[in-house]
C-alpha cells in the first residue's frame, strides 16, 4: 500500500497549467529534470529524485465530497504525491510541502492537502490555515511558507 497524499484546488487553471507551475516550483528544488515536461506530469506523472511519484489530473468532486460538504471547497484540479514507503518518508514529506507551498504562491483557489488521514492545511477565501500538529508542521516544513497563516485544527466532520 502506497502513502498517499492529494492537494486538491479549486482554481480557475487548468490541469495542464498546475503543471508548468509544479514544475517552475519543483525545477528550482531540483525536484524535475529539465526534460520533464507539463504534459508528462498530467499524463504519467514524475518522480522526483527521492521516489515521489508526482501527477496533476482534473478532478470533478462528487457532490457528496467531504471537501464540498464539510468545507464548501469543489476542487477543479488535484496533484497526487504518493510517498516511496520504503525509505526517506520525512524527507519526502518536506518536498511535497515544498511543492504545495509554492504552488499556493502561484496558483489562485481554495486548496486542501491531506493524507494519511490528516488534513495538512486549507486554504479558503484566501485565507491559508495550517492544521495545529507539531509532527506534521515542523519548523523546517513552517520555513517554506511566504504567505500569512494560522494554525488549528482542520479535520472533516464525524460521520453520524
Amino acid at each position: 500500500m502506497a502513502i498517499s497524499y492529494d492537494l486538491e484546488m479549486a482554481t480557475s487553471s487548468s490541469p495542464e497549467q498546475v503543471a508548468h507551475a509544479l514544475l517552475d516550483v519543483g525545477r528550482p528544488l531540483a525536484l524535475f529534470a529539465a526534460s520533464v515536461t507539463p504534459d508528462q506530469v498530467c499524463r504519467d506523472g514524475a518522480v522526483t529524485p527521492l521516489r515521489t511519484w508526482v501527477r496533476v489530473y482534473e478532478r470533478n468532486a462528487a457532490p457528496w465530497s467531504p471537501l464540498v460538504t464539510d468545507f464548501g471547497i469543489s476542487p477543479t484540479v488535484a496533484i497526487g504525491f504518493s510517498i516511496y514507503k520504503h525509505d526517506h518518508i520525512p524527507q519526502q514529506q518536506d518536498d511535497l510541502v515544498r511543492l504545495t507551498t509554492g504552488l499556493l504562491d502561484s496558483v489562485t483557489g481554495d486548496a486542501v492537502l491531506s493524507g494519511m488521514d490528516i488534513i495538512w492545511l486549507m486554504r479558503r477565501n484566501g485565507e491559508l490555515t495550517l492544521n495545529e500538529r507539531d509532527d506534521v508542521w515542523l519548523e523546517r516544513r513552517l520555513a517554506t511558507l511566504h504567505q500569512p497563516y494560522r494554525r488549528e485544527t482542520l479535520a472533516y466532520a464525524e460521520e453520524p
